[in-house]
């Protein structure tokens, strides 16, 4: 209850629970004197001064920490000592499997449980120091831009003699466009599409032709004009020793038939394994839906596209992440990109994460609000900009003229999709709670992943639900679906019903996909009547620490928590981008490769995925491969400066 709830957090704050208040309730004004801090701090200490406390993530000092710990409300990770709540209900009443499996790592168990738990207790305590995580090294950053510039000069030196002299055949004067009409693609866009991004064209956009599994079949392909176009290769091998390769596979039938190549999958967001054991876990749920429901209802929410099937999905969502409400929307990317306008507009503030994913810049962007960054998982560095944005207003400081912001949003996401690393939550609420900001959280990647029972990343730091303003996801990830949702106060979501354009103008998700999701939550909350859904998170768990212990083993640069099922390998060198992908291709591994501009320059990296149907002699096989890829491409920076 409610009384229960404000009961616990005034023991632990110290003082009166944040109350429900109405949506558009301003921040504080220190300008005007009704603020939670000293309104006289000169305003030279806003840039230059930071009160030691624990939200600083330094040893010291710990116990002067001027901002109010977070409750710990919901359940915690395995080896926590954390009292069980509401939320843990039914996943202790689940039904264990007659026959519970032998533990895969008991060899390993112990160190582990070790190297999961040292992070678990820093995701609990603002206190504790964050991981530090390794920096390239001075021979990688010198080689990252020779590289770039030897790519960069010889593109160029074709530019110059294919398309301004037009000798020779380039494989760019035949797409030019006719007299009168402009280029699609202009200046440095076009001069990065054609010579980098097309030099690396086949380590990207990989047609797949079976479910995304823990084997997956990928299309064979080849290009004919130097990689700007890739064409499927089939039904006829192009030479006859191909089909006695290791990987070999061939797909459909007849004209449509296809050469294909059978590959561990360490890319694709399967981290439940859904993809794999759908027929047995969800099909007959699903498949029965189409007996009352079609596939879609060509209509948005608010018209005629919501059934008694969204609102029941609506409900269970808010049950799972401990909101009042949510509304879900058909689009992952899109639930971002349409929100964000309907939640903030201008005379608001947002202070975004430097590490956010691309669908908030892009929603931020759109909203008109005034965005501003802070270093990543820096929670000192936020509470700097959130004093000096409150002092100051929105007139930069004339304390004559200063208007407050109407709202400030903090945006920070569960795991970010880039670093496999956990939100600092723990220190973070706080600094928020103190300034009155809202928070935003995207659990797009944490949701169904992180936590014991799959609630995210509240769960997994120990911080109450009910500190969180917006908590939004998606069904990718964990649920073996597609959309999102935003689960917040029912007056907000009632709000982003009628404003948000996701809601109110774009198709409402198909019924079979709210089925869909629907069975998978019932499993993660074990209202099966079984522990698959127990079974699948820890299946989960050990299988990402594992890989990441072996990884780090090897003396790979490898970035990320433990506990986080995205796990980068760091290749910094752009000229490794390719051959690392090109090299684990050849060898029956479908990674993700990710370069400039998508991360930094020196960012390069490839980016893997773990699924709870990975099994362990699948993730041995594929760690003697990427060990003898990294050998032979010196990728062992935690060794030795030269890889």
């Amino acid at each position: 209850s409610k009384k229960t709830v404000k009961r616990i957090l005034r023991q632990a704050v110290g003082y009166p629970a944040r109350p429900f208040v109405a949506f558009l309730r301003p921040v504080p004004n220190l300008i005007n004197g009704d603020c939670l801090m000293d309104a006289h701090v000169d305003a030279e200490m806003v840039d230059t001064t930071t009160s030691p406390s624990c939200h600083s993530r330094t040893t010291s000092d710990c116990s002067s920490s001027s901002g109010p710990s977070v409750p710990s409300l919901g359940g915690g990770p395995p080896d926590d000592d954390a009292s069980a709540s509401s939320v843990l209900s039914s996943a202790s009443s689940v039904r264990p499997s007659p026959s519970a499996p032998a533990d895969p790592y008991a060899d390993v168990r112990a160190r582990l449980d070790a190297l999961a738990s040292a992070d678990r207790r820093a995701a609990r305590d603002p206190c504790a120091p964050l991981r530090v995580h390794p920096d390239i090294t001075q021979f990688a950053a010198l080689t990252t831009y020779f590289g770039y510039f030897v790519l960069l000069l010889y593109g160029h030196v074709r530019d110059f003699f294919g398309l301004t002299l037009r000798v020779g055949t380039s494989r760019y004067l035949r797409v030019l466009p006719p007299r009168g009409y402009g280029l699609l693609l202009a200046g440095n866009e076009y001069f990065y599409t054609s010579r980098v991004y097309h030099r690396i064209h086949d380590c990207f956009n990989r047609p797949i032709a079976s479910a995304p599994g823990v084997h997956i079949e990928i299309l064979e392909r080849m290009s004919h004009d130097g990689n700007k176009t890739m064409t499927v290769v089939g039904p006829t091998p192009p030479c006859p020793s191909y089909v006695a390769g290791r990987f070999y596979s061939t797909a459909l039938d007849g004209a449509a038939a296809a050469i294909t190549r059978r590959c561990l999958n360490l890319g694709s967001y399967n981290y439940l394994g859904f993809a794999d054991e759908w027929s047995t876990t969800c099909g007959a749920q699903v498949l029965s839906r189409l007996r009352d429901h079609p596939v879609s209802y060509s209509s948005a929410p608010t018209e005629a596209g919501t059934t008694a099937l969204h609102a029941q999905l609506e409900r269970t969502v808010a049950r799972f992440v401990g909101k009042e409400d949510a509304v879900v929307l058909s689009m992952g990317f899109g639930t971002n990109f349409t929100v964000l306008p309907a939640l903030v507009g201008p005379g608001d503030l947002l202070l975004s994460d430097r590490l956010n994913h691309t669908s908030i810049v892009a929603g931020a962007r759109a909203s008109g609000a005034t965005i501003r960054t802070f270093r990543h998982n820096d929670a000192a560095h936020l509470e700097r900009l959130l004093r000096a944005a409150v002092l100051a207003g929105r007139d930069g400081g004339d304390k004559k003229k200063a208007v407050p912001w109407r709202k400030i949003f903090v945006i920070i996401e569960g795991i970010y999709s880039m670093e496999g690393e956990i939100c600092d939550l723990a220190a973070i609420v706080p600094v928020c709670q103190k300034y009155g900001a809202y928070i935003y959280l995207d659990e797009a990647h944490s949701i169904g992943a992180l936590g014991r029972t799959g609630r995210g990343c509240c769960e997994y730091c120990g911080v109450d639900p009910g500190a969180i303003d917006v908590m939004m996801g998606t069904f990718t990830k964990s649920y073996g679906a597609m959309g999102g949702y935003v689960a917040a106060d029912k007056h907000v979501v009632r709000h982003l019903r009628e404003q948000a354009a996701g809601s109110s103008r774009h198709g409402s998700m198909s019924p079979i996909v709210c089925a869909q999701v629907l069975t998978a939550l019932q499993i993660i909350m074990g209202e099966d009547g079984t522990d698959v859904g127990y079974r699948k998170l820890g299946a989960l768990r050990d299988n990402s620490n594992y890989f990441r212990m072996r990884l780090t083993d090897m003396g790979l640069h490898v970035l990320g928590n433990y506990d986080s099922p995205v796990i980068p390998i760091m290749l910094y060198n752009t000229t490794k981008i390719p051959a690392f992908s090109r090299e684990c291709f050849k060898r029956g591994l479908a990674v993700v490769v990710v370069g400039f501009p998508a991360v930094p320059v020196f960012g390069s990296r490839a980016r893997l995925c773990l699924s709870a149907a990975h099994r362990r002699e699948d993730l041995d096989r594929a760690l003697v491969e990427i060990e003898e890829v990294a050998e032979l491409l010196k990728l062992r920076y935690d060794r030795s400066t030269y890889g």
